[in-house]
């Protein structure tokens, strides 16, 4: 570098520093000159380098050269493409001078642009700076800040936006300085508003950040959690301000659960910023932000309600702030605001128009008005429902009746909009239009401003629609002040020479009133001409005001309307002379109306060709007086002769004339006295249905067409009844309405026509029985409801289903829950009342049981619904609902019996619910409920049999006579199994199962009988149709829920018994939801499958289940996780096997049960078992507590048990003396166990039990699974031992056994040898064979041992191989000697006799004494005495074979061994054992054995009395020393016996001379064996895995 600037002129001595200053002085002048411009600036290496040094040093250069280098520098990455590390140089330079000069004003500003332009390049350069090493306790620098906010909006900053977002959660925490917090909200606005956009345009976007939309929400959430925890945000600062913004976007992106838990805290904290002065624009907008998050969900969620009153209180102060145009904040702070109530309106419409009501119904006139402006906005963006109407005009009329002044104005146009939304429809407009008339009055003290208003408002309304407004019933109370207006506007219209002819009212009916009904209607409001005041004199004012209706008209009769205009003068100033006491009534109504005779009305009518005067006519003479059943009758029959020329006009005016009994507004009723208000609305409901029953019978059809239109409106006189309903009145109705329903169904023409209203008419008749008291008869109106309802049976459409099930569920509640005859009476003031009482509860029964008959009559097929309905009632607790329930049940079942011809097919689709309905009562405690029970029962089988008859006969199938005989009602009293069986045919899959699920409801029910007979219901079903059940899962929780509740002993043990015969029919579906209940069991569970041992099919079928799953799960090597579904094996077999009814089935399972229970035992104990894990509690007595068991010790508890279950008890006491149950547990000893236990079997079990074993176990001696081969090879071995076992024809037995003592496994080898021995112990060709395999065995595996040089213990096992090798070199087969001699040069090998190992290794048949006598002269010669008596002690052993040779060979090693010996040094004991046990062949059957027995103990006492004459004289000398001395003679003599043996039974001795030789020392190489080796093959119990 230095020979460079010295190539440039520069001294080569100038110090590094100095050079530095140089450089940066040239670049700075390079940059100032003005020569040097932005286009000729290239963005080089070298002057990114000299950049970088000029920073470096920038403490030294002037603010302007920097300034001027980094505005220079910005144009020149604008305008040029950037390579990525030279973008990254230039930023890290940029940073670096930053966070060293903290550059402040312009100059920041000028690195934040430059930073910018580097990050429009390559935004994660810049962005990745956020997170150097030296800002992980320090802020970066704000200009940073800034950079990186407004570089997020880019393009290509999506991937960082959550690592961005990740590290400024930790800035967030940092952050305490205004101008710090204000540089992180640049960033965290740039974040949130960056994320709302990707997430809006949907799936695509989101996938290139870096982010996930649920790791987003959480960022937001937490985000939000540390503004509000670490941010102070109560004051009024540009902070909180950039802080609401913020927020307010992330309401949007946090989960709508969570932001719906932080209501509470947001509207506390905003009202907060309000108190503080925060700038209302912000508040506004994060409150709509918020409604409008939360509104996305689609509910803005509970805690939003509960501060919907704070959430309005702040935007109705908002609102409350002048408006300034020119702000904009201003004027979007007032949108905002109604834009949240607009959507906190469609949210909560009712809460909000009611908190808006609040406000609107509150005493300040300015809340007030703000508050009708708000309504005002927000009114026309919601729907107009007629709820939100209703309460809009609710809220209207306080406002009218607090009639605030200051208010008016605004109400007024609040009213007008109304008006437009049509408002006044409701029947409070007629409050409004009084309202405004009242307003609009001359004389009020009103401004003028707002009479010109109320003006405006009613110049909306025009006349035809005014006129309308006031003949309508529900403005009837604004009649007077509304006639008025109209006739003024009339009277005005004709001064103008505008005649108000009002004639096109008839064509256009639906929208204005028709002229006949508004001249019929102002004629009968002048009938009472001072009623309310005015109300007949302003009816005839109008009605002469509108003149030109009664004469012009085209369709009213002229004449009639001059008559008019000569009368109403007059009559008007008759009303001006008179006073309303003066006032002569009955000449006024005569010369209005004049009366005529009925019938002349009728016929006149009749035959009258004006419709409009017919309809006026009519509607006249419904009103008038009807207080007489004549006037009453008169009436009705006018109408009916009108009707046969004018029905549909006679039709409409009783409908008209019917509201009076509908609607408050109208009716004149509500203006009687009270005590008169019901007979009143009888009356007029007689002459109106006393009207169309004459209209019925004089119609010759016609009428036909319009009574589903008539019923529908007679419900609506009674639903909708203006007075209360009393007993008399519903009397009254119900005789009034019976009357026209039996006049109709008395006309044979109704049958051919459908009235939809039927079913609305018998759904009202049920409301009438509701509505009776269950706790008394006082009335016959539930009868008489029943009776209409029977009667109106006949039209159709017949009654469906729903509703029959409706009805009759309505009726049995009303009928069969009064309370008993008894208690009727007792509640009777009299002998007569309490006779009337019973009488109309019999008469009541009665009527119920004729609908009931009516009901099947229409729907044979439908009886079963009508019998299911009772249940409720059959299971009552109360004896008198169950008795009037089954006495209906029967006398129905016995009503349909009955028919000859079952021409329909009833289907008894739920059979089975019916037959449990009926049958569990055979056993109430109620004598009488049994007797109805049972004939109910029989009445039902009688019908199925029918049916089935009836069936056969179409079929052309002979039915076998008298079989109807067979069952009675007699039979099925008091016996559930027989109603089970006798019905067990007729039942499908599902009414079986529907019959057992609803039997369970009765099982825990209080009567004892009751829960019984469900019991044995469940039982007799299952033991006929079993198998045949569906829902088995359903029905066994069931069963087991039950069961677990405190049933009835009786109950509880019959209902063990329906379970035991459910899981022998179901096994295979039952049993595995019984193993799958956590274990341990509790009792009900324990107690189930102690029940499946109860029964031998179910024992047998649930047995092979449990052992197919045992061989199934065990099938292949197993995790060594402890499986769930054996263990519960395990259990289940513990409980069935523990009693004493399953012998029999196990037997028939006992070898394939046995080995799948030791298989799965071997699997348990080479498991991770839990320590203390429990899996299985046996209760052990009363007042003991219950024994646990492991998975462990609950295999060996079943392996016990399917011994003692298959009578083979000994097999257990011969495995308990054995310690069997040790080895079975330890998977080291495992096999061992099984050869004992098999060992057992053999000793205690027949021979046919051998060889069923052995056929199962030959199948898996070669099986893939270890556990089984270990398994099937040792009992394969053991039962060896057996001799018709060995014997069995066609099995090669030895094969295989010399198979497995080639295996590498020790544990097979030693399985081998064992069967092997076993062989050996019975005669046969191939005994030498056998002895030629083991012993050729054991040489290999002496072989393999000495490879490993086993230590001492180990050794000592070995020594026990000598003597029975030894001696069976005295064999005559050379093939033997040859084998021997091989194990024995192995032997000595191993033990280091090196010196015998050429003596053995040429053995052969003729030497086999010298080789015995060179052999006992070495073991004499190492002098170890107690392994000299060892090999004594294991030679006694074969004294006793039956193989003479081996006796013989014993003998010879004994004699040579004590040859050696001296045997008067031997304690006398040990000496008398040798004498005994070579003496116990003195009788020996050989000769040859006899005589070496002879010269054997003859040679002992040679030995034991030396005839050395110098020893005896030395030893006299000895004994004459310790004499005279006083000394006792100590002869130390030597054991070589440790203890005596004891004698076994032949058996076992015969056994043990064969296999202990073998078993005992073969153990102990296998342990050393795994100690030493653990990586070869010969690894114990796993070297097959």
């Amino acid at each position: 570098m230095l020979n460079g600037l010295s190539h440039s002129g520069t001294p080569h001595n100038v110090d590094f520093l100095g050079f530095s200053i140089y450089k940066i002085m040239s670049f700075v002048v390079m940059v100032g000159s003005s020569e040097i411009t932005d286009r000729n600036l290239d963005v080089s290496e070298k002057n990114i380098k000299d950049f970088m040094e000029a920073l470096q040093v920038a403490g030294q250069l002037s603010a302007d050269n920097v300034l001027q280098t980094l505005k220079l520098l910005k144009v020149k990455i604008l305008n040029n493409k950037m390579a990525t590390p030279r973008c990254q140089k230039v930023t890290d330079i940029i940073v670096d001078y930053m966070k060293t000069m903290k550059p402040e004003g312009e100059l920041e500003e000028l690195c934040t642009e430059v930073l910018l332009a580097l990050g429009f390049q390559s935004p994660g350069i810049v962005i990745f700076k956020l997170w150097d090493r030296w800002h992980l306790n320090n802020l970066p620098p704000n200009g940073l800040l800034v950079a990186v906010g407004r570089l997020i909006f880019c393009q290509g900053a999506d991937p960082y936006i959550g690592v961005t977002w990740e590290y400024i959660l930790h800035l967030l925490r940092m952050a305490q300085k205004e101008d710090d917090m204000l540089a992180v909200c640049h960033v965290l606005k740039g974040l949130v508003i960056s994320a709302r956009k990707h997430l809006d345009l949907g799936t695509k976007n989101d996938e290139i950040m870096d982010i996930t939309q649920e790791a987003l929400s959480i960022k937001a959430y937490l985000t939000l959690r540390v503004l509000f925890n670490r941010w102070s945000l109560r004051s009024n600062n540009k902070v909180t301000e950039e802080a609401l913004v913020i927020i307010g976007h992330l309401f949007f992106l946090i989960p709508s659960s969570k932001l719906k838990n932080q209501v509470n805290r947001l509207t506390r904290w905003l009202m907060t910023l309000m108190s503080a002065k925060v700038a209302p624009f912000y508040i506004s907008q994060c409150i709509f932000q918020l409604i409008d998050a939360l509104a996305l969900s689609g509910c803005g969620g509970i805690n939003l309600e509960s501060q919907l009153g704070n959430i309005i209180g702040m935007l109705f102060k908002q609102l409350s702030e002048t408006v300034e145009d020119s702000n904009h904040h201003s004027v979007q702070d007032h949108s905002l605001s109604l834009k949240a109530f607009y959507i906190l309106t469609k949210l909560y419409n009712d809460r909000v128009v009611t908190l808006i009501r609040e406000n609107v119904e509150s005493k300040d006139p300015a809340k007030i008005v703000s508050t009708i402006q708000i309504f005002t906005d927000v009114l026309q963006k919601v729907p107009q429902t007629e709820q939100l109407k209703n309460e809009v005009m609710h809220s209207v009329i306080i406002m009218i009746q607090e009639d605030l002044k200051p208010v008016r104005r605004v109400l007024l146009n609040f009213i007008e909009m109304l008006i437009q939304h049509d408002y006044l429809a409701p029947p409070q407009g007629s409050i409004i239009i009084n309202y405004v008339i009242k307003l609009s009055e001359s004389d009020c003290s009103n401004e003028e401003d707002i009479q010109l208003t109320c003006s405006k408002i009613l110049q909306m309304v025009t006349l035809p629609k005014l006129i309308t407004l006031v003949c309508q019933p529900s403005n009837t109370l604004a009649f007077v002040p509304l006639s008025k207006m109209a006739t003024k506007m009339a009277l005005r219209a004709r001064s103008l020479g505008q005649v108000p002819y009002l004639s096109s009212f008839h064509l256009r009916p639906t929208q204005f009133i028709s002229p006949q009904k508004l001249l019929t209607h102002l004629v009968m409001f002048s009938l009472k001409p001072y009623r309310e005041g005015e109300f007949g004199v302003s009816s005839l004012r109008l009605l002469y005001a509108l003149h030109p209706i009664t004469s012009l008209h085209p369709v009213i009769n002229s004449n009639v309307g001059q008559l008019w205009m000569t009368e109403i003068p007059q009559m008007l100033q008759m009303l001006d002379d008179h006073t309303e006491k003066s006032l002569n009534q009955e000449e006024w109504e005569g010369r209005l109306l004049q009366a005529f005779l009925y019938k002349f009305f009728g016929f006149t009518l009749r035959t009258s060709r004006n419709i409009k005067m017919v309809q006026m006519m009519l509607s006249a003479i419904l009103q008038t007086v009807h207080e007489e059943l004549q006037e009453r009758e008169g009436i009705a029959v006018a109408l009916s002769i009108v009707s046969m020329k004018h029905l549909k006009v006679t039709l409409d005016q009783l409908q008209a004339y019917s509201a009076i009994l509908t609607d408050k507004n109208s009716s004149s009723i509500l203006k009687l006295m009270k005590e008169h208000q019901q007979r009143e609305w009888g009356l007029v409901c007689n002459i109106i249905y006393l009207s169309y029953s004459k209209i019925i019978s004089e119609s010759k059809g016609a009428i036909f067409m319009h009574l589903d239109d008539i019923l529908a409106i007679v419900l609506q006189h009674y639903r909708n009844c203006i007075v209360e309903k009393d007993k008399n009145l519903k009397l009254e109705y119900l005789d009034a309405l019976t009357k026209l329903i039996n006049i109709l169904s008395s006309q044979p023409m109704a049958f051919q026509f459908k009235f939809p209203q039927k079913i609305e008419i018998v759904t009202f008749m049920m409301e009438l029985i509701r509505e009776e008291p269950l706790n008394s008869i006082s009335s016959s109106i539930r009868q008489r409801a029943m009776n209409f309802i029977t009667n109106f049976r006949k039209l159709h459409p017949l009654t469906e289903v729903e509703e029959r099930t409706e009805l009759l569920q309505t009726c049995f509640q009303s009928v069969l829950c009064l309370p008993s005859t008894e208690d009727l009476q007792k509640e009777a003031s009299s002998s007569q009342e309490a006779q009337a009482t019973e009488d109309l509860l019999m008469e009541t029964l009665q009527s119920l049981l004729r609908l009931m008959e009516t009901l099947i009559v229409e729907m044979p097929s439908q009886i079963q619904y009508c019998l299911e309905h009772l249940n409720i009632w059959l299971n009552s607790q109360n004896d008198n609902e169950r008795e009037r329930a089954m006495w209906c049940a029967a006398r129905i079942l016995g009503f349909t019996a009955k028919w000859n011809n079952f021409g329909v097919e009833i289907k008894f689709s739920r059979l089975g619910c019916l037959v449990r309905l009926l049958a569990m009562r055979c056993q109430d405690p109620v004598d009488n409920i049994c007797f109805l029970s049972s004939q109910a029962v029989y009445n039902l089988y009688r019908i199925l049999l029918l049916q089935k008859q009836m069936q056969r006969k179409k079929q052309g199938l002979w039915e076998e006579e008298g079989k109807s005989e067979v069952y009675s009602a007699n039979v099925f009293y008091n016996n559930t199994f027989e109603i089970a069986k006798a019905f067990a045919e007729y039942f499908t899959e599902t009414q079986l199962t529907h019959l057992v699920l609803t039997a369970m409801e009765g099982l825990t029910d209080s009567k004892a009988t009751v829960s019984l007979a469900a019991a044995q219901l469940m039982s007799a079903v299952m033991k006929e149709r079993g198998r045949d059940m569906i829902k088995i899962e359903e029905i066994v929780e069931g069963i087991v829920g039950r069961l677990n509740l405190q049933l009835e002993p009786n109950t509880k043990e019959e209902t063990m018994r329906a379970m035991c015969l459910l899981a022998g029919n179901n096994t295979h579906r039952v049993v595995p939801m019984l193993l799958n209940k956590t274990l341990p069991w509790d009792r009900t569970n324990l107690a189930l499958w102690k029940a499946f041992g109860t029964r031998r099919e179910t024992t047998i079928s649930v047995l092979q289940l449990l052992i197919g799953i045992l061989e199934k799960l065990h099938s292949r090597e197993e995790s060594r996780e402890m499986a769930f579904q054996p263990v519960a094996v395990t259990c289940a077999l513990c409980e069935m096997l523990s009693g004493s009814l399953c012998q029999e089935a196990v037997q028939e399972l006992y070898p394939r049960l046995l080995l799948a229970i030791l298989h799965h035992l071997y699997w348990v104990i080479e498991q991770n078992v839990p320590q203390k894990m429990v899996v299985y509690n046996r209760e052990e007595g009363p007042g003991r507590k219950s024994k646990p068991f492991d998975p462990t010790s609950c295999a060996l508890e079943v392996v016990k048990l399917v011994f003692v279950a298959a009578a083979y008890e000994g097999v257990v006491v011969y495995a308990n003396q054995h310690h069997c149950w040790d080895l079975l547990s330890s998977p080291k000893f495992y096999y061992i166990g099984i050869m004992d236990l098999t060992s057992g079997i053999v000793k205690n079990c027949e021979p046919a039990i051998l060889h069923r074993i052995l056929n199962l176990i030959r199948n898996i001696l070669y099986s893939s699974n270890y556990h089984r081969r270990i398994l099937a090879r040792t009992f394969y071995a053991q039962l060896l031992w057996h001799r018709s076992v060995a014997q069995t024809v066609g099995q090669d037995f030895l094969g295989n056994l010399i198979k497995w003592t080639n295996e590498p496994n020790i544990i097979m080898k030693e399985v081998g040898l064992r069967g092997i021995s076993n062989l050996a112990l019975h005669p046969g060709q191939e005994r030498d064979l056998v002895k030629i395999s083991a012993t050729s065995a054991l040489g290999h595996m002496l072989h393999r041992v000495h490879k490993f040089k086993p230590g001492a213990i180990t050794r000592r096992e070995i020594y026990s191989f000598l003597v029975p090798l030894l001696l069976s070199i005295q064999d005559n087969n050379t093939e033997v000697v040859k084998a021997c001699g091989g194990a024995l040069t192995e032997w000595t090998k191993v033990i280091g006799w090196s010196s015998l190992t050429q003596t053995f290794q040429h053995t052969t048949l003729s030497d086999h004494i010298q080789v015995l006598e060179e052999t006992c002269k070495y073991l004499v010669g190492t002098k170890k005495i107690r392994l000299v008596g060892e090999f004594l002690s294991q030679s006694f052993d074969f004294l006793t074979s039956p193989q003479s040779f081996l006796r013989e060979a014993a003998i010879n090693f004994i004699g040579l061994t004590i040859k050696r010996l001296t045997m008067k040094r031997i304690h006398e004991d040990d000496v008398e054992l040798l004498q005994n046990a070579i003496g116990s062949l003195r009788n020996d059957p050989v000769e040859s054995i006899q005589s070496l027995v002879t010269t054997t103990l003859k040679n002992l006492d040679e030995y034991l009395n030396p005839e050395s004459i110098s020893a005896s004289r030395m030893s006299q000398l000895s004994n004459n020393i310790f004499k005279v001395t006083g000394m006792k003679t100590s002869e130390r003599k030597k054991r070589l016996f440790k203890t005596v043996k004891q004698e076994r039974d032949d058996d076992d001795n015969q056994k043990k001379n064969i296999w202990n030789w073998l078993r005992g020392p073969l153990n102990s190489l296998c342990n050393w064996h795994n100690r030493r080796v653990k990586t070869t093959p010969l690894i114990i119990g796993n070297s097959d895995k």
